[in-house]
């Protein structure tokens, strides 16, 4: 055996340990959830629970109004990344291909605004959301962060490197501009499209604090505050909340999983080239 092939199991041997380490947690939690909450506390812990059972999951799912939780945070995440992908790829198609004054400078200012925490803007997008009538609705979450500069960033590095002889041949042809768009650029940008779409179903579904400050009718809440309010002042029912919280994470991953194959090329071309 060379010292390649010994470097490259040493490497690929790091690489698993990482990805098993990174993963344990996730396991624990979803294989604790079959447990009895008698069997949380038993010393020593065991990872495979002795003794299976699936009525953390009735019973959570019968508790209060998770349902409707669960049915609010899918309207929010689904309707939500679908606004994001295509404002966001709209704004990275016009910085990229479109050649008017000040482009360098709107694009500029808009990476920059990476740099302002939400902490800082949340009061004015309060206020302006209160005039509009759009507090305690699920419209008042998924608005405000629909345009986010990491996306528009991605979505402008990645079509900037689409050749313009394209676009000036379906110019030729006849073709619109939304013709253009929706027939040519959004087939071709299915990498960085399943890249924005991971990026935002992923913020919006475990976004807690923005949801918090505009939710205030419990029927209206999402499954992060439901998890948060599950959490009792004097007692807590873990197995039930373990078992909400595997329920609130299988979305996540089977979005992840879907768009997979796109993201990693996506996520290299949108970062690194232009």
């Amino acid at each position: 055996m060379n010292k390649q092939k010994v470097y490259n199991s040493i490497h690929y041997g790091l690489l698993i340990i990482l990805a098993l380490g990174t993963l344990l947690p996730v396991l624990w939690v979803i294989l604790s959830s079959f447990k009895p909450q008698s069997e949380l506390f038993r010393v020593p812990l065991t990872f495979l629970p002795q003794k299976w059972t699936v009525q953390n999951y009735v019973s959570s799912l019968q508790a209060g109004n998770f349902p409707v939780y669960f049915s609010n945070t899918v309207f929010v995440a689904v309707v939500s990344t679908f606004i994001t992908v295509m404002i966001n790829l709209m704004a990275g198609y016009a910085l990229a291909k479109y050649i008017f004054k000040g482009r360098n400078l709107i694009f500029t200012i808009m990476i920059a605004t990476l740099m302002i925490p939400l902490q800082v803007i949340m009061i004015p997008i309060f206020l302006q959301l209160k005039n509009l009538g759009m507090l305690n609705s699920l419209w008042g979450i998924i608005i405000p962060p629909a345009a986010t500069p990491t996306g528009v960033f991605l979505a402008r590095q990645y079509l900037v490197n689409l050749p313009d002889s394209l676009i000036e041949a379906a110019r030729i042809d006849g073709a619109k501009e939304y013709t253009i768009f929706f027939r040519l650029i959004l087939p071709m940008s299915k990498p960085i499209v399943a890249t924005i779409a991971i990026f935002s179903f992923m913020w919006r579904w475990n976004d807690y604090l923005w949801p918090l400050i505009v939710i205030t009718d419990n029927k209206k809440q999402t499954v992060q505050q439901a998890l948060a309010n599950f959490v009792g002042q004097l007692q807590i029912n873990w197995s039930d909340l373990l078992a909400m919280t595997t329920i609130a994470i299988i979305p996540v991953i089977i979005v992840f999983l879907a768009f997979q194959r796109f993201f990693f090329s996506g996520i290299a071309a949108g970062s690194v080239k232009g």
